[in-house]
């Protein structure tokens, strides 16, 4: 899903925004969510999940083309945890 899909869904949930409204909320919301996880802040969207900053520690790891063994860098990674009812709803719909 594109970032234009999510701004046409809210446009044809609430009918009274235009397209160009509906855009800017979807832009408003991912800024706040960058902001937010920037400043150190978890993100967390009730049954949905939780966004986070984690540090990862430099490490060994291998090279899968080449089986060369390379050290690979500390470093900050953006995390998502799914809630238990996204967990859930998710396995629900598979069945």
């Amino acid at each position: 899903m594109t970032k234009k899909e999510l701004a046409d869904a809210v446009y044809n949930v609430h009918g009274g925004l235009s397209r160009k409204e509906a855009a800017d909320v979807i832009d408003a919301v991912l800024g706040k969510v960058k902001d937010s996880l920037f400043d150190g802040e978890k993100v967390q969207i009730t049954k949905f999940g939780v966004f986070e900053i984690q540090k990862k520690l430099e490490r060994r790891g291998v090279n899968p083309l080449t089986g060369e063994i390379i050290d690979i860098p500390a470093h900050r990674a953006i995390v998502f945890r799914p809630s238990s009812h996204l967990k859930s709803a998710m396995n629900h719909e598979q069945q």
